[in-house]
């Protein structure tokens, strides 16, 4: 963290442009009051951002978002969470980070006075939603980073390794998710095998987490052609096209007829989900890390009678963000290759379409402001 840049140095506007949601579906350009650090808190000026698929959940559906307790429709509510910039200001009695400093944020800050979020569990936080106790989740329950600034609690930030561009730098977060799956599911042990199905930004930030713990073989199962292309060029060991062979006959036959040790599903796709159970070893572990608005049938028997552990996981707890900031610092794998649109600041609702309909290939879309 730096020190040789004092707060009177940044000169801080009164207002900010910022993109709104108005009603659903609708993302629009306005100026909002810069909003000011309290005890805890820093004022970030937002550096770029990448867009989430859950951000486009909330643009359409609202859920994950809320304010209050309620959707944050109608709000003026500032979506985005994959964000990185510059520490310009420092709230009250905060000397942890200086006005300078080049960090990454984490999304989730629990409200620190419930039973889960004084166990470390702060995604799971009891007052989620409620800023009045002090909950925060940047993009989904307060204002997020799709803004020239934003306010972050002091808990979420990780120092931006100093060979990362900004771009690259809105990729830890979504790295810091696969971390979280990894930790959740027991920790990858060199050796061990994985099944990742889906190739989208945290499918393929899966791949490359897992190949940097040692994992081996690592397998992602997808659809298309260059995202296949692209897990293999990060790492993937093997590769599986699930429309043209049978993706559960396939790792068992790579396996010995047992299956993996640990399955991810990030596809969001209801059926994809039998699939991952019936591709895991018995005793095996699985990552459930994808939102679906389906209810989504399982067999729970096979399960059951195969003593495979299911494990939910949601953004990136345990401080896997700033486990995975130390990955980069060491330059143990390189997250870049999936950045592939940039797009400025103006035209962040082009950059959010461009995201939506994968046009022109585009896996991780990010907005650089300037």
């Amino acid at each position: 963290m730096s020190n040789d840049t004092t707060a009177h140095e940044y000169d801080i506007p009164e207002t900010m442009k910022a993109w709104v949601l108005g009603d659903p579906h609708e993302m629009k350009l306005i100026e909002k009051p810069v909003p000011v650090p309290g005890p805890a808190e820093v004022l970030v000026k937002v550096g770029a951002i990448a867009v989430c698929h859950t951000d486009i959940e909330v643009l359409h559906h609202g859920h994950p978002a809320m304010i209050e307790g309620q959707l944050p429709f109608n709000k003026e509510f500032v979506m985005g969470h994959e964000y990185m910039g510059t520490v310009v200001k420092t709230g009250p009695g905060v000397n942890e980070w200086q006005p300078g400093d080049r960090i990454a944020v984490e999304v989730h800050a629990g409200c620190g006075r419930c039973q889960k979020c004084r166990e470390g569990m702060y995604t799971s936080c009891h007052n989620y939603s409620y800023r009045s106790k002090g909950h925060r989740a940047n993009g989904f329950t307060t204002d997020g980073g799709f803004a020239e600034y934003a306010v972050n609690n002091i808990n979420t930030l990780v120092p931006v390794p100093d060979h990362m561009s900004d771009c690259a730098a809105t990729l830890i977060v979504t790295a810091g998710t696969a971390m979280y799956g990894l930790d959740v599911l027991g920790g990858l042990i060199a050796g061990q095998s994985i099944v990742v199905a889906g190739a989208g930004p945290i499918g393929l930030m899966f791949i490359v987490v897992a190949k940097a713990l040692g994992a081996s073989p690592v397998i992602m199962s997808e659809p298309r052609a260059d995202r296949r292309e692209m897990a293999t060029s990060l790492g993937a060991d093997i590769v599986i096209d699930p429309t043209a062979e049978d993706p559960v006959e396939k790792v068992r036959s790579l396996t010995g007829g047992k299956g993996v040790d640990f399955s991810v599903e990030v596809s969001g796709v209801p059926s994809v989900v039998n699939q991952v159970l019936h591709m895991t070893n018995r005793g095996g572990r699985v990552c459930l890390a994808a939102f679906s608005n389906d209810l989504i049938p399982t067999d729970l028997a096979y399960v059951v009678s195969n003593n495979i552990y299911m494990f939910g996981i949601r953004g990136e707890g345990r401080s896997a963000v700033k486990r995975v900031a130390s990955l980069l610092e060491q330059k143990r794998f390189d997250p870049t290759p999936i950045h592939t649109h940039t797009f400025p600041f103006e035209q962040a609702d082009t950059a959010l379409s461009h995201a939506e309909n994968q046009t022109d290939g585009a896996i991780k879309v990010v907005v650089k402001m300037g």
